[in-house]
Parts: C-alpha cells; structure tokens; sequence
C-alpha cells in the first residue's frame, strides 16, 4: 500500500533540497565561486550526470540527488555569473524562477480558458500591457477586455521566432485571405534587411512562399536598414514579378544591437500600402525607458511588433509577444472569416489558442507578471537605462585601449569589439580560447563580412572591473595562440 502522506513528505523535502541547490547555484554564480562556462564533450557529460542509469533503472531520491543534481548544475551556463555577457538571454529574476515552479505544479496548459483560467487572464492583462507601452491600447485600465476596434491585440508565444512567424502570417491574412484555403500565390515578395534575424528566413520559407520571396534591402556598413534604398528594392522585385506586402525593420539588430530608423521606415509603407513588421524582440523593451524610447520612434504606427521578455524583461525562456495595431489581424491570422469575436470569448473568459501555432500553451505571462509583481514598471525600466548606460561605458573603456577598437558606439546593450593586434578572421579564434578558460562567456559577430568579439551585457552585475578583466584575460589567451 502506497503511503501518501509520506510520499507527500518526501516531495516536499526534496523540493526544499532543490531550491537551496538552485540558491546556491545562483550566489555562487553571482560571486564568481563557480566558472561562467567551462564547456566539455557530450560523453563527459553523459558519464557525470549518469544519464543511462537513472533512464533504465530509475531510484532517484532524496539521498541521492545530489550524484544528478550537482554536475547538471556545476556543468549548466552560468547566466548569474557577472562574466556571462553573450547571448540575449535574461537573467531570470527570482520571481520569473517561481513562476516556474508554480506552472510545474499545477500544469495549466491555457490555451483554451477552462484549463487555465488564471494563467490566461494574467496573459491578457500582460498583453495590454505591452500594447500599452507601444501605445496600441487606450482602456482605462489593463483589465479593460472589451473588443474595441481602437485597441490592438496581442498573444504570447513560446519564442520570438514563433513570433514573427505569426507576424507574417497575419500580414499574408491581411492583404491575402484566400490563402488559408487556397494556398499561397507563387510571386509573393518581403523585403527584409540583409541583417534581420535568421527566423524571419525560415518564418518565409515554413509559410510556403519559399526562399525567393525574401527581397533583401540595402543595409548601411554597420548593418543599419538605408530607407532611401526601399523604393529601389520594391521596385525590383516587382519588375522580376513579385507582389511585396510586406517590410521588416529590426529594433534592433541582433549582430549589433543597432535599430533601423523605424518612421522613415513606415512612411514608405504608408506610401505603397505595404504591411510593417518590427522586430522588436530585443530592442522593444527599451519603451520602458524615457531616454530609451527614442529609438523606437514611429513603432505605434507599424502594423505588427514582436517583443521577447525573455531578453531585456529579466523573464525566463521563453516569453515572447506578437502584438497588432489593429485586433482583427490577431483574429484572422488562422482563420478568414470576417465575423470574429477579438479575443475567442467564451462565457467566462477568452480562449487564446485560436490565434497561436501552439494548441498547447504554458502560462508565458505569468513569468513575467511575477516580475513586475516584485520589481514594478520603474524597476524593469530602471533595470533597462542601466544596462544600456553600462554598455555606453564599456564602449568608452574599450575604445581607450590603444590594442582594441570599437567600430559604432551602441545604441543598446550590444556592443562589437576587436582585439587590434589580430586580424578580423582570427577573432573566432581568440573567442573560443577566451571560453577555453571559462571565466567569461562571449560571443562573436560579423559585420559587413568582418568578424568582431561581441558582448551582450544582460548580467547587472558585469561591471567596469568585468569588462577591464576581459581584455587583460583576452590579451592572455592572445599569447597562447
């Protein structure tokens, strides 16, 4: 006979020893007891956390958990550590951590109201939010739900290249809505930056107009959109025969973390009646900030915006949000009848898996509104100015170094480098001994052809003293090669 309570018990203590693991994981990240990454073999990793064991024979307890636990931890990319400064990844915040461990528990898929009724309020309440800061949304107050016409609508999405996927199927739906039932026509065109990420690509392609219908435009030698070269490929592409529908702007671009100048960008859209699309799953967030959100000038007027959380909104992965200006292209994206209901409302609430690839959805906003529940709107703002301002100074540092050179000055917290006595095509070379040494992880990028070191300082606490240890650990991984 199973003994319930002590089964219960037990759970209970076990979580309580994986917590303090986690805890400890994290403060020693934090102050740098651990290494950021020290990468090793897939066997090696296999052997250590004894993968074959536990799968065939099962046993793990409370006595043993550690013989898992400790490698898989010890092993992991340290995000806490303030050497981590490479890939757009959040830091999770604590309260993005619990709310994770809550859905864990109670597993309320809710895409479809009943199964998750909570969870799919906080994610409608989480998307006014960001249409509000786009300046898409003018209820009275966040809980507003009434279909109106003057508000936009928005889903979260497991990621931003599910996103943007969704994004330009909407835009198909818009301009061709007999495409859910008779398929896609054959001369379709999107014009998208030479730099824009790689899952509009493949966002194209999976939406079956294939790789040709990408119509790349013009980018400027720090891989910025030329609006004065969008007329030129537009009409380019529709003297080889395509019909483009549709534009694309990063806000900002992964490589660089430099934003196209989006109201240059919507005027030529407005002009020719084509769709725009911002990629804003980096660069969006920095609407929270009044000094920031510059940068964005012109968004409201895009038809689509993609927005990750899980990058500049301190969220675990993943997060992400495809918002519209206008509700009905939400509510037409999978389907084209012209009598919708906005948001799929059911007596009680609202079904959100009508307008999302996935049948199945966790509760992506929840995570983030457990960081807004503890940190507030200043906070995330706040949290936002300080990264961007450090990155500014870290340019300064960087650029004072007579062997390192910069070759833009950051408008976000992305920011390419090069170390001088090195040629471009040996900077691949000096990252991988840089990450052969573990106390620091960056990434690398190519700009106009040319390789740089690359940095994405997500980490508060990557300091001025981080940023001077790199270079003088660089310059030492210089002389082993």
């Amino acid at each position: 006979m199973i003994d319930d309570k002590s089964n219960s018990d037990t759970d209970e203590t076990l979580g309580h020893k994986v917590w303090s693991a986690l805890q400890k994981y994290r403060l020693d990240s934090e102050n740098r007891q651990s290494t950021a990454l020290l990468q090793q073999k897939a066997q090696f990793l296999v052997d250590e956390m004894g993968l074959e064991n536990w799968i065939r024979k099962g046993g793990l307890n409370l006595e043993n958990l550690s013989k898992f636990l400790d490698p898989y931890l010890r092993h992991s990319n340290h995000l806490h550590h303030p050497g981590f400064i490479g890939h757009q990844v959040a830091v999770p915040h604590v309260g993005a951590s619990i709310a994770d461990m809550i859905h864990g528990v109670i597993n309320n898929p809710m895409a479809v109201y009943e199964m998750g009724p909570t969870a799919a309020v906080i994610e409608r309440v989480i998307v006014n939010w960001m249409l509000e800061k786009i300046g898409w949304f003018s209820g009275a107050n966040l809980t507003d739900f009434t279909d109106n016409a003057d508000h936009g609508g928005g889903v979260l999405t497991h990621g931003g290249s599910l996103a943007n996927l969704t994004a330009l199927l909407a835009a198909r739906a818009a301009h061709f809505p007999d495409s859910w039932e008779n398929g896609v026509p054959d001369n379709l065109g999107v014009i998208v930056p030479t730099a824009s990420h790689y899952s509009m690509a493949r966002a194209i392609s999976i939406s079956g107009m294939g790789a040709q219908a990408s119509c790349h435009a013009p980018v400027d030698e720090l891989n910025v959109l030329r609006p004065e070269k969008l007329q030129q490929t537009f009409d380019q592409a529709t003297d080889q025969g395509r019909e483009v529908f549709m534009v694309v702007a990063n806000a900002c671009a992964t490589a660089t973390g430099l934003y196209d100048p989006i109201d240059e960008i919507a005027d030529f859209c407005e002009s020719n009646n084509l769709w725009l699309h911002i990629d804003g799953a980096h660069g969006a967030s920095a609407l929270l900030s009044k000094n920031r959100r510059g940068l964005l000038k012109g968004i409201a007027r895009a038809d689509s915006v993609i927005w990750d959380a899980h990058k500049m909104l301190r969220t675990s992965a993943l997060c992400a949000g495809v918002l519209f200006r206008q509700q009905k292209h939400l509510a037409q994206t999978f389907s084209q009848e012209e009598d919708y209901i906005a948001f799929g409302n059911t007596e009680y609430g609202f079904d959100a898996g009508t307008f999302t690839v996935e049948c199945t959805k966790a509760h992506l906003g929840t995570k983030l509104f457990w960081v807004l529940a503890m940190e507030g709107e200043q906070g995330l703002s706040d949290f936002v100015e300080k990264q961007y301002f450090d990155t500014k100074e870290f340019y300064n540092l960087i650029n004072s170094e007579p062997d390192f050179e910069c070759p833009y000055e950051p408008q976000s917290n992305i920011l390419c480098f090069r170390y001088l006595p090195f040629p471009h095509e040996q900077q691949v070379e000096l990252r991988k001994k840089v990450l052969e040494h573990g106390n620091f992880y960056i990434t690398s990028a190519s700009i106009g052809k040319k390789s740089y070191l690359r940095l994405a300082v997500m980490n508060p606490l990557t300091t001025m003293q981080t940023i001077k240890n790199l270079l003088d650990e660089i310059r030492t991984c210089a002389k082993l090669l």
